[in-house]
C-alpha cells in the first residue's frame, strides 16, 4: 500500500514551517498531510514536493486548501521541488498561475522575508 511521509522542519528565518513530503500524494495518503497542516496553526508554510513522485486531484485539493487558509489569515505559502510530472498537473489545472513555486525551500524561505516576498 502507498504511504506518505511528512517531515516538519523550521525554516532558516524561524517563522516558516517546511513540510517535506515523501511518497505519492493521493486520496489514500493525504490524511497525514491534512493532520500535519492542522497542527501548524497560523504560520508561513512551505511544502516541499521533491520526494513526491505523483499526485492526484485529491492531493491537489489539499494543497489548494492549505494555500487558501494561509491567504485568509495573512501568511505566506509556497511549493518547492515540483517535478515535471506534478508540474504538468498544475499547468493543466492552471493552479501554477496562483500557487507560488520555488526551486528549493531555502529560496522560498528567503523570499518570505525579502523585498520580493510572495503572499
Amino acid at each position: 500500500m502507498e504511504q506518505l511521509e511528512v517531515v516538519r522542519e523550521h525554516g532558516a528565518t524561524g517563522s516558516t514551517t517546511i513540510l517535506r513530503l515523501s511518497g505519492p500524494l493521493t486520496l489514500s495518503t493525504l490524511f497525514l498531510l491534512q493532520e500535519k497542516i492542522r497542527e501548524l496553526g497560523e504560520t508561513d508554510t512551505i511544502i516541499d514536493l521533491t520526494g513526491v513522485p505523483y499526485m492526484d486531484s485529491a492531493g491537489l485539493g489539499t494543497l489548494l486548501s492549505c494555500w487558501t487558509h494561509t491567504q485568509r489569515v495573512g501568511h505566506k505559502f509556497a511549493l518547492t521541488g515540483v517535478s515535471q510530472r506534478i508540474g504538468v498537473l498544475l499547468e493543466m489545472t492552471k493552479v501554477n498561475t496562483v500557487l507560488p513555486m520555488f526551486t528549493t525551500a531555502d529560496d522560498a524561505d528567503r523570499s518570505f522575508t525579502g523585498k520580493a516576498a510572495i503572499a
